[in-house]
């Protein structure tokens, strides 16, 4: 059996020692354990869908200057950073995003001695887009590094950015951000001994799959408004990121005044 490269990544993606949100921080499971994912799909997957159309418009030449899509992951950053009113989870957030980033730069691109097994045919088209993929990752981790105040480097943006230049579908690169999710939910649980492994699979098998696809289906129409200004007023409030469940970021905002914290959140 044979499996498309697509759903290689998939895989690799979904390793557990990847720097992709579990044990990183509590995803809220300290204030509280049962976080929803319905708004976490509501408030962050449309930014992380539409980064992903900006890097992917960018590295495949449709989008030919480097600047004007670092503009438009800005505006995308910035827009997120202000609707975070949470925090502990903005703070958390940018502290995965760069490492998603500095995660392609060292583990994801093509190793030097790879291309050299290359069939020439394919190498001017994979060096121009392994290219322009390269630069913009760089030159975004650069100014996020530099602490530019238009470039927070959020988790979901710089997700977008990881997805698509690793040439992932749009669809694909949400679900799986949405299942690292709610299995980094689910891991801090067994960290803090409120649930077992096994319990942990159980769940990630019988009732994680419906979750995520539910909210999936809810917010594929949503959009961020960062890139796309013109939306129907009377559907506004169906079409834009929101917070469902306002109760779990008030909690989670209380994480800072716990006394002992097993999260770097």
């Amino acid at each position: 059996m044979q499996v498309d490269k697509e759903t290689y990544l998939l895989l690799l993606l979904s390793d557990a020692h990847l720097p992709t949100g579990s044990f990183v921080a509590s995803a809220d499971t300290l204030a509280f354990l049962r976080n929803s994912v319905d708004t976490y799909a509501r408030s962050t997957l449309p930014f992380a869908r539409d980064a992903h159309r900006v890097t992917t418009s960018y590295a495949s030449g449709e989008m030919t200057e480097l600047d004007e899509a670092l503009q438009a992951l800005s505006r995308l950053d910035a827009l997120y950073n202000a609707s975070t009113l949470n925090h502990v989870a903005r703070r958390a957030s940018c502290a995965q995003g760069p490492a998603l980033l500095t995660l392609y730069a060292r583990g994801l691109t093509r190793p030097p001695f790879l291309m050299l097994k290359t069939p020439t045919t394919y190498l001017p088209l994979l060096d121009e887009r392994e290219n322009r993929a390269g630069a913009l990752v760089a030159a975004l981790k650069l100014r996020v590094r530099r602490g530019d105040s238009d470039a927070p480097g959020h988790l979901p943006i710089c997700w977008g950015v990881l997805a698509g230049v690793l040439g992932l579908t749009v669809d694909h690169g949400a679900y799986i951000h949405l299942f690292l999710h709610a299995r980094g939910v689910l891991s801090a649980a067994i960290r803090m001994n409120a649930l077992g492994p096994y319990a942990a699979q159980q769940l990630l098998l019988h009732a994680v799959k419906h979750m995520v696809d539910d909210a999936l289906t809810s917010t594929a129409h949503v959009v961020s408004r960062a890139l796309q200004d013109e939306i129907d007023p009377e559907h506004a409030e169906d079409r834009l990121p929101a917070t469902t469940w306002p109760l779990g970021d008030l909690l989670a905002a209380r994480h800072d005044l716990l006394h002992s914290r097993i999260f770097n959140s």
